[in-house]
């Protein structure tokens, strides 16, 4: 199945806040489902932010830590633990697409939307597929630690650089993952609250693009940003106005708010 015959735009890595990150790919969604153009992103975090998978308990952040060292914390529609974006150390990409332009099958769907972010890594010369056997988990919160899955956790000599999630909405689906260029094991551990594992068990589940590759950041960025546009068969886009407004109110509205960062009630629903 090929998707490069529908109309695509690629929006460069670009930096927002993380409720600002959130918002826009609901914006995208809306604007892929009603006859707008599907979106391929490309994006970092600033500040610094801890996402929490949508089921997540809010005690299990470290929220003292996260003040003072000004990180902050949002909550992502998609399920998983938590992830600490690293402003440096954290790329991360999206692909947004009506619902009815993909497969119904969970499975099938994350494998077709994971083929550029394969290419990618072939692009920076990192040899990274799927891991082929469940791992046990390490520290439930954090979603790096969490039991490794075939259908998502990518790994590179059997280590996890990259994870993908899916939160598939009536009318679009939205696929956004992280991969890891560098790791700060002991800072992204502290940002969860007693964390049952050390910095070192960390390094052995998780590598990094920076440890497997000889490639500086901005070359990581552009493998990653030329595989999603080759893969859609992209013109180089950007956001409207509107959807930047309309983003802007979103974040302020949900990803930004209390209610939904610390209890999961939408205050938009």
């Amino acid at each position: 199945m090929t998707l490069a015959d529908r109309d695509w735009r690629l929006v460069r890595e670009e930096s927002w806040d993380g409720p600002l990150n959130m918002a826009l790919d609901e914006i995208a969604a809306e604007t892929a489902a009603n006859g707008g153009p599907r979106t391929l992103r490309v994006y970092r975090w600033d500040p610094s932010t801890l996402s929490l998978g949508y089921r997540q308990d809010p005690e299990t952040v470290d929220w003292e830590f996260c003040e003072d060292e000004g990180i902050t914390v949002t909550r992502r529609p998609t399920g998983g633990g938590g992830i600490y974006h690293d402003n440096y150390g954290d790329i991360s990409y999206s692909i947004i697409a009506p619902a009815d332009e993909l497969p119904g099958d969970l499975m099938e769907t994350y494998e077709l939307l994971c083929e550029p972010i394969f290419d990618a890594f072939q692009r920076m010369g990192v040899d990274a597929g799927f891991t082929e056997e469940k791992l046990p988990v390490i520290h439930e919160p954090a979603c790096y630690l969490r039991e490794l899955h075939p259908a998502h956790d990518v790994v590179a000599n059997g280590r996890k650089i990259s994870g993908n999630a899916q939160y598939r909405r009536k009318d679009a689906v939205i696929q956004h993952g992280s991969l890891k260029f560098a790791l700060d094991a002991t800072r992204h551990l502290s940002t969860f609250a007693n964390p049952e594992t050390t910095a070192a068990q960390f390094h052995e589940r998780v590598t990094t693009i920076n440890e497997e590759a000889s490639i500086d950041r901005d070359d990581a960025v552009t493998a990653v940003e030329e595989a999603l546009h080759d893969w859609g068969d992209a013109t180089e886009g950007s956001w409207t106005d509107d959807e930047l407004s309309r983003a802007r109110e979103h974040a302020d509205a949900k990803f930004g708010s209390e209610a939904w960062t610390k209890h999961r009630d939408d205050p938009t629903a």
